[in-house]
């Protein structure tokens, strides 16, 4: 059986698809200390008594050009507001139009599993062990070594409008499946040793509406009834970005974090999960942006757990956009 984390991550993926920094006291340290340099400057100069008066203004006006040059470094990005936020971000992504143009798309790629608690790492570790004796030091060794690397298992995902998904995954020689109609949704879970179907239960069923949004969850945001708002800015891997709230029809509250430079959407707020009884926050860092058919797409999506010290890689490889697409993949199949 899987680990606690191999079954988190599984299902963060099943689910996904695919401190706030004060501006304010940015610019009043900035601002002080300008006003700190025009006032040390003249009293340098009245001690040493040898600047004429226009020099002292002269360099009363320097120290006041960097103090000012100092506090526009550090008030931060511009000011802008949601909507504009979001109009410069599609237009990052591709633009509005033409991922609406976008009718299905399927991605391929790997995925991060673990360290050493895998049920691949486990089986290989266990014949090992049995074709070379209990305790076998080789075998230990070799346990030792892929204890430090992550597990990469395979992965596809499928997704057509409107909100169907499929999501495939190679794990310990068998292939998990989930299938998600646009209103029902089915798995196929041989890694806990279920090889039957299950339906989505009624929260599972709850937790992929509007989770399928290709391009991201603000293509058509207004339309589906989505708002918006800035509520802060904050730090994200060394950069600022714009922390928008978005409020969805249902009431769902999700964070998005577009980036101040690139208006990328390099953090986003996954679906929370249950571990040892509590609900955590999952989120999603984004990176290694790349034009696919004039569409910006992440080829790296890293997710992170609060309260685990571990991250988790999903690294594609290869991306279809408008395959053809049977509606029978997003069913349950046939006995």
């Amino acid at each position: 059986m899987t680990s606690n984390r191999g079954q988190l991550l599984l299902g963060v993926l099943l689910s996904l698809c695919f401190p706030a920094s004060s501006l304010a006291a940015e610019a009043n340290a900035g601002t002080a200390k300008a006003a700190a340099n025009q006032t040390e400057s003249p009293k340098r100069t009245a001690k040493q008594g040898k600047q004429t008066p226009n020099q002292t203004q002269s360099a009363q006006q320097t120290a006041k050009q960097t103090g000012s040059a100092k506090a526009s470094k550090q008030a931060g990005p511009p000011k802008l507001t949601a909507t504009q936020i979001v109009q410069k971000h599609l237009a990052a992504r591709g633009g509005q139009k033409a991922w609406q143009a976008v009718q299905s798309l399927a991605a391929n790629g790997k995925l991060e599993l673990g360290y050493g608690d895998s049920v691949s790492r486990s089986d290989r570790f266990m014949s090992a062990s049995m074709a070379r004796g209990k305790g076998s030091r080789t075998a230990a060794a070799a346990q030792g070594e892929e204890a430090r690397q992550q597990v990469q298992v395979p992965f596809l995902v499928e997704m057509k409008r409107p909100e169907k998904s499929r999501v495939e995954i190679q794990f310990a020689g068998r292939t998990a499946v989930q299938v998600y109609d646009g209103a029902n949704g089915w798995l196929l879970r041989p890694y806990l040793n279920r090889d039957d179907w299950e339906p989505f239960t009624a929260e599972q069923a709850k937790s992929q509406e509007g989770k399928w949004e290709m391009g991201g969850p603000l293509i058509d945001y207004a339309a589906r009834g989505t708002k918006v708002e800035l509520a802060s800015v904050e730090r994200v891997e060394g950069r600022d970005a714009y922390k928008l709230k978005l409020t969805k029809k249902s009431g769902e509250v999700q964070h998005v974090f577009i980036d101040a430079k690139s208006f990328l959407d390099v953090r986003v707020e996954g679906t929370p999960h249950r571990v040892d009884g509590k609900v955590r926050n999952v989120w999603v860092a984004q990176r290694d942006f790349r034009p696919v058919q004039g569409r910006m797409m992440p080829f790296v999506m890293e997710t992170t757990v609060d309260g685990s010290p571990d991250t988790h890689k999903m690294i594609i490889d290869k991306v279809a956009l408008n395959p053809r697409l049977d509606d029978a993949r997003f069913t349950k199949p046939k006995p």
